[in-house]
């Protein structure tokens, strides 16, 4: 009976063992040494989008330890897994003839980085400026999306629901505008859109210029959330234009969705879009 209870403790015992060893690391393993590791900022090279680069990160950077560095720095460290990197890169999807949307994206360095940009681990993408027209916003909603981004990073370090899910999760805020005031600027409202303005537009949103839109996020209005879109000026069909809610007072991403440009379906926030912030907002 000793031998037989002997065997059963040993029977029992591989199995565990053989799970510990096949345990898989998550990309909330990979990332929960992101506060104890320094993050290069990586400057472009271009004056006016580096000087309100550091102005953000110096104002607003707050989860790790951080310091600014040149292309060529980022290209000798990128395979060095010690560092995580905040750099601005171009994007091209598969339709398109060229890259149309610039992105700030966090990624941690590491021997893949030799394979590319592509392979190295993803924190998170968030869609920045038209590559050959940036408008000169993205400047004043930098601060927000730097907030944004490290949020999304602390929430991927507490569970892999975050760390694995996409941006457009975030639309589930979309209940929080409940009872704030909605504003966008009307060159990010689509034509199909604008045409019906007075019937779809509810009291609580406000369609204004872009210099008084961009007031609220500056002011950082609370019980305010204000739109914003990322899409090259002259979109081909097959580009992609991304569409974003941002409460100014808290920095929560409320919405967050893209559609791609056809021939009939323009850039901006389509009718969909402000039927849905609409029900909401009310």
């Amino acid at each position: 009976m000793k031998k037989i209870f002997v065997s059963l403790v040993i029977a029992l015992a591989i199995p565990v063992s053989l799970a510990a060893q096949a345990q898989i690391t998550t990309k909330k393993v990979k990332i929960e040494d992101f506060s104890e590791k320094v993050t290069k900022i990586v400057l472009s090279g271009n004056v006016f989008y580096d000087s309100s680069l550091k102005d953000a990160v110096r104002n607003g950077w707050a989860i790790s330890p951080y310091e600014f560095c040149t292309m060529d720095e980022f290209r000798e460290m990128k395979t060095d897994p010690d560092y995580y990197f905040l750099i601005k890169v171009k994007g091209r999807f598969r339709r398109e003839s060229a890259p149309g949307i610039e992105f700030l994206s966090l990624l941690k360095g590491g021997p893949e980085a030799e394979k590319g940009l592509d392979k190295m681990l993803d924190l998170i993408t968030f869609p920045y400026a038209a590559v050959d027209s940036p408008s000169g916003r993205e400047s004043v909603f930098l601060p927000l999306v730097l907030e944004i981004m490290q949020q999304h990073v602390l929430s991927s370090i507490a569970t892999d629901l975050v760390a694995y899910s996409s941006l457009s999760a975030y639309s589930n805020n979309i209940n929080d505008i409940k009872g704030k005031t909605v504003v966008f600027a009307g060159e990010d409202i689509s034509s199909e859109a604008m045409k019906v303005e007075g019937s779809c537009f509810k009291e609580n949103i406000v369609v204004t210029d872009v210099d008084t839109a961009d007031e609220y996020v500056m002011d950082r209005r609370p019980d305010t959330v204000v739109g914003y879109t990322v899409c090259r000026e002259d979109p081909e069909p097959g580009a992609f234009c991304y569409k974003i809610l941002i409460d100014t007072g808290t920095g929560e991403l409320c919405y967050f969705r893209k559609h791609r440009i056809t021939k009939r379906v323009g850039p901006g926030f389509l009718m969909e879009d402000i039927k849905r912030i609409s029900e909401a907002v009310n």
